[in-house]
């Protein structure tokens, strides 16, 4: 069974910064391409980033480039989100994803059950 647990979610200032963490078990982590996504209240999924299967390819959303960063570390299964300068426009529930692109977001099926990320002062 596939299992995503994300966590390090939380409250942040803006121009702070948060870690995200996502533990994969349930399928051979290194064979797979791994993305982040958001979900903002009210609305629809927006991909975030995606890294590729070694972690020496990703790419990122043009909302988050230059302040997130994305990686991995296959022998610990985990995928991380390093969220630097974090702005309001942040806030949203975040979900680790199995699989690139942008059209994992038509996919619930490999999701997380997500980290709650609150950009506030």
């Amino acid at each position: 069974e596939v299992q995503l647990v994300e966590s390090g979610g939380g409250l942040v200032q803006p121009g702070g910064s948060l870690r995200l963490s996502c533990a994969a078990s349930g399928f051979y982590f290194g064979i797979y391409d791994m993305s982040w996504v958001r979900q903002a209240p009210g609305k629809g999924p927006e991909w975030v980033s995606s890294i590729n299967l070694v972690g020496r390819s990703t790419d990122y959303a043009d909302s988050v480039k230059g302040r997130f960063t994305i990686s991995r570390d296959n022998a610990k299964k985990t995928l991380y989100l390093q969220m630097n300068s974090p702005k309001p426009g942040d806030t949203a529930g975040y979900y680790c994803a199995r699989g690139g692109g942008a059209s994992v977001v038509e996919n619930r099926n490999y999701w997380g059950q997500g980290t709650q990320v609150t950009v506030s002062s």
